[in-house]
């Protein structure tokens, strides 16, 4: 299996690098098949949203259909895509970014009961909760697990 780095993914999705876009088109085009997908890890999919948002002024409905498309080709393989499903729902109803969601997510398939963030954005989310100085271990948890 070969996987796609953010870089070759980007230069496919907005093709503003003529020179770059056409490699990136007919690689992906040529070596990217539903029998032999290729792979797309979650930390590209952060990067993904990160740049499309913060270099291609991308709004977060843009972004989220963009990720659901990834997640639907044939061609393309999604690193635990039902974890992203979830994440891409939750961003998809909030105001946090999507890495968070994805990070947040990522953790409960992982058993995590929550992730511990000094976001007071993200904190808003029922997968996160703020960290302060009031903050004291949950019942039955030592303060180091």
């Amino acid at each position: 299996m070969i996987a796609l780095d953010t870089n070759v993914l980007v230069r496919y999705l907005v093709q503003d690098d003529p020179a770059q876009a056409k490699l990136a088109t007919i690689f992906i085009e040529t070596n990217c098949t539903e029998d032999k997908p290729c792979f797309i890890g979650q930390i590209v999919l952060c990067e993904l949203a990160w740049v499309l948002e913060s270099s291609y002024d991308q709004d977060r409905q843009q972004i989220a259909h963009i990720i659901e498309e990834l997640l639907q080709v044939g061609q393309l393989k999604v690193q635990q895509p039902e974890v992203v499903w979830r994440a891409l729902s939750d961003y998809k109803n909030s105001n946090s970014d999507f890495p968070d969601h994805l990070l947040a997510r990522v953790n409960q398939s992982a058993g995590c009961n929550c992730t511990i963030t000094f976001d007071k954005k993200a904190s808003k989310q029922p997968t996160f909760e703020l960290l302060t100085s009031a903050r004291k271990p949950k019942p039955g948890k030592s303060s180091t697990e």
